[in-house]
């Protein structure tokens, strides 16, 4: 047998491997070529079903105004357990026009009359009452002597013996009520009041919040006779968001209103109002609310250790949220839902669950009695105990 000549055993291995190398090359382009660039039969890989709902919550809507038109019925049809199966007004005409849009049957229209009539429907889970601020305790107390649920707006009556009268009612009728209180079941709120318990904002010293818009006459939210004015109605967002962003209820409060006599818009509401809480601790939310401003929809919370802020905080979209602290400065990018779908979902489930809902009565109840402490600040001049 020859031996072989220096340095020739290393280069025989040297061709072997590249030979190897070479055919694996080959093989793995054309494993690559394999592969096809278009989904099996068009489908995305990781494209996710949303599962079929046993049974949805069947809602009828009370109250055919503005916010019902534009948000409250088009949210129905990003819901997953609330679907829209009546329609209550005092205008023929046009619920029959939304009915005819939103596929509801000519059957389930009813008026303020035949209202009680809904008793006897058995599609109606819940009555979605947007009444004028007067009417939400009578009719709700009637849905719920129809056997109905009731989620209803805010505020959630004209004065805490309302309030009271319908939390007695619901217990009366073993059904469940909620105030929609929309904000709680949105994720940048949610993620705020998170980081308003943590450590990087550490105890809470001050919050700063303004909820104020121009509104022009006619509109209900300038009646005293319905309730209006913009304590109840926008400024129930900062009253409401002092208290859950604390979670602390506030123990003694002042407020000043303001009403031009040269503006016959408010003859009847005052234009501007400002508060302040005061919570135990010695945290305080400086507060104000207007009708005759432009838009100005936020919060700024000052703790310890840290600064949150929201620009957008109250509207129906648009939420901005920042967290600052000695760490530097963070803004939040969340998911954003639709505000309103958000909130019927979360009490159809409740239903469906048999659980108490986040901002059931006693939440409304809570916020009228800060409201009522406020009025009557206004009115002596002198601040308030709670």
């Amino acid at each position: 047998m020859s031996k072989n000549r220096p340095g020739e055993s290393s280069r025989r291995q040297f061709m072997a491997t590249s030979a190897i190398g070479t055919s694996l090359v080959a093989v793995g382009s054309l494993h690559a070529a394999d592969v096809p660039l278009a989904p099996p039969d068009k489908q995305p890989p990781d494209l996710k079903l949303p599962k079929p709902v046993k049974r949805k919550i069947g809602y009828a809507v009370v109250g055919l105004g503005q916010l019902a038109v534009e948000e409250v019925l088009p949210a129905f049809g990003s819901c997953e357990s609330s679907k829209l199966v009546a329609l209550v007004s005092g205008h023929a005409d046009k619920a029959k026009q939304l009915a005819e849009v939103y596929d509801v049957p000519r059957g389930n229209i009813f008026n303020y009359d035949n209202y009680d009539e809904m008793a006897s429907n058995r599609e109606i889970d819940v009555v979605y009452n947007i009444l004028p601020n007067s009417m939400h305790a009578e009719f709700t107390i009637r849905a719920f002597q129809a056997g109905k649920h009731v989620l209803c707006e805010k505020p959630m009556a004209s004065n805490v013996a309302e309030c009271e009268q319908m939390i007695a009612a619901a217990e009366r009728a073993k059904r469940k009520l909620m105030i929609a209180y929309r904000l709680h079941y949105e994720p940048f709120n949610k993620k705020a009041i998170e980081l308003c318990a943590s450590e990087e904002v550490g105890p809470i010293k001050l919050i700063t919040a303004s909820n104020s818009q121009n509104v022009e006459a006619p509109n209900i939210r300038l009646s005293g006779e319905l309730r209006g004015g913009p304590l109840g109605d926008v400024g129930i967002y900062c009253l409401n968001a002092a208290r859950y962003l604390t979670q602390r209820e506030p123990v003694e409060v002042f407020g000043y209103a303001h009403q031009p006599a040269d503006d016959p818009r408010f003859r009847e509401v005052p234009e501007s109002v400002t508060f302040v809480l005061k919570f135990p601790g010695g945290a305080e939310a400086h507060c104000s609310c207007s009708f005759g401003a432009a838009e100005s929809r936020f919060f700024r919370v000052e703790g310890k250790n840290g600064v949150v802020e929201m620009a957008g905080a109250f509207g129906y979209f648009g939420q901005e949220l920042r967290l600052s602290n000695e760490d530097g400065s963070r803004r939040f990018k969340l998911k954003p839902v639709d505000h309103f779908a958000a909130e019927m979902d979360h009490f159809a489930e409740c239903i469906l669950r048999d659980k108490e809902p986040r901002t059931p009565g006693a939440e409304g109840l809570a916020d009228m009695q800060i409201i009522a402490a406020i009025e009557e600040s206004i009115r002596t001049g002198r601040s308030t105990k709670v």
